[in-house]
């Protein structure tokens, strides 16, 4: 995925009217920008993935929020929001998948208890960036040290 996918992706929704597309794509590209401007030059693929990662991550976190706080108007908007942005996310890896690679790295690295769980989230999460969200590394990592 790079920038001008999304671009074309947004002059299409906008040329569709589809507004929560074109607010979900305006926001995304919004960030990148800011991103750009900070860095002083154009992103590369793998920073743009970075970018809606992040806000995939701040989606999931809001939408936990509002339906503990019982906003289930929030909730769904939220929810709306994260279907257009898994869109732009690489296919994500299920737990088995995830597990498979943790056990790989775990053995390869010789890590054999949870003080030596930094260790292995260090060397197993960029494999995995994009891939699988971090809190499901997190759990399998701790439940294949316990």
């Amino acid at each position: 995925m790079d920038k001008l996918q999304l671009t074309a992706d947004f002059k299409e929704s906008l040329k569709k009217g589809d507004s929560l597309r074109v607010s979900v794509l305006r926001m995304i590209l919004a960030e990148i920008k800011n991103k750009e401007i900070d860095n002083k030059g154009d992103l590369s693929e793998e920073q743009i993935l970075e970018v809606v990662s992040h806000e995939v991550k701040k989606h999931k976190d809001s939408i936990e929020a509002y339906s503990q706080a019982g906003r289930n108007d929030l909730t769904e908007a939220e929810e709306k929001e994260l279907v257009i942005l898994m869109e732009f996310m690489p296919q994500q890896l299920s737990a088995e998948e995830v597990r498979k690679i943790v056990e790989k790295k775990k053995e390869a690295l010789g890590v054999t208890n949870i003080s030596e769980m930094g260790k292995l989230m260090g060397a197993v999460m960029p494999a995995l960036k994009g891939k699988a969200d971090g809190n499901l590394v997190k759990k399998v990592v701790e439940e294949l040290l316990k």
